[in-house]
């Protein structure tokens, strides 16, 4: 089995709680990219985390968290800028997050120090996430995705709070139909669907991204599964296992991590119908993620996953 590079942010999630009857903000390691490189390491895989960690203690926690779940760094670059942080509150299960730092410290990779070999030799290439709005580090992505010799996946996972009007969202639907346009898989939620494209219905935005050259197109809807649009076959939507969610952070990553590994170990599917299998069990895998508090810590092994949905 090879490896995938997961090109991406990582940061400190604050998460909103109590403690003794008094709200409290919680510290976890997290990023939507970082959540999806754990994931697939807790499953199996091999995966090599590249991005831009700062300079202070919370980074060194990060190092130790990504070296302790089996992720490596050989791809990271340390940068002078103080950990960013994303505070995420939450009104129901899915969490609100506002964002803090400045310069970003995930937003400092440049094209110059992306490690072009890593990335070329990789089985799987993911990017994605709130990077892309930093132009330094969307050269870096379009560098890695044209030295790619594996497979493409790509995730917009939109943050509305950092797109600052109108034209911030334009040029964010420019830049994936860039990569949706040679990526071997998109996985995107319905909310980033509902955002990007307005009023159209996921069917209609998953054959809109696969006109566009996507091989296969994953749209996940939260408790009512996904949405899966591979080859010729029509659109398919996959049941999500029954759970009681108490957090959806890095429900969405979880998915997106269960399909890496997934390719790692068996490849691209060959027909619909084992994508249809592989969406089957990466909702499993989130469904298992949002019983837990957390994003990146919560992420199961799959012996956890087998045991939590036995069949």
């Amino acid at each position: 089995m090879g490896y995938a590079v997961v090109l991406g942010e990582a940061l400190i999630d604050l998460l909103d709680g109590e403690c003794d009857g008094q709200p409290v903000f919680r510290q976890a390691i997290g990023g939507g990219p970082l959540n999806v490189a754990v994931g697939v390491a807790r499953l199996g895989g091999s995966a090599q985390f590249v991005g831009s960690l700062g300079d202070d203690a919370l980074a060194d926690r990060i190092r130790a968290f990504l070296t302790d779940a089996g992720v490596g760094l050989a791809g990271a670059v340390t940068v002078p800028a103080a950990t960013a942080l994303a505070v995420a509150t939450h009104s129901g299960a899915e969490p609100d997050f506002r964002f803090y730092g400045e310069p970003p410290s995930y937003g400092l990779l440049t094209a110059d120090a992306l490690d072009v070999d890593l990335v070329g030799a990789a089985d799987v290439l993911y990017c994605g996430s709130i990077v892309l709005l930093s132009p330094g580090v969307l050269a870096a992505a379009r560098r890695a995705w044209s030295v790619a010799g594996g497979l493409r996946v790509f995730d917009p996972n939109v943050r509305p709070r950092l797109l600052d009007g109108p034209a911030a969202l334009a040029a964010l639907r420019g830049t994936v139909a860039e990569f949706a346009a040679s990526a071997h898989l998109v996985k995107l939620s319905a909310a980033d669907a509902e955002l990007l494209y307005p009023g159209e219905p996921v069917e209609g935005v998953a054959a809109y991204l696969r006109e566009l050259g996507a091989a296969t197109v994953v749209v996940t809807l939260g408790a009512d599964g996904a949405l899966v649009a591979a080859a010729t076959a029509d659109p398919v939507r996959v049941p999500a296992p029954k759970v009681h969610a108490v957090d959806a952070t890095g429900a969405g990553d979880s998915v997106m991590g269960a399909l890496v590994a997934g390719l790692l170990a068996d490849g691209e599917p060959t027909d619909p119908a084992d994508w249809h299998r592989r969406v089957a069990f990466a909702l499993r895998v989130a469904g298992l993620v949002c019983e837990s508090a957390g994003g990146a810590v919560a992420m199961p092994t799959r012996a956890e996953v087998l045991a939590r949905f036995p069949g």
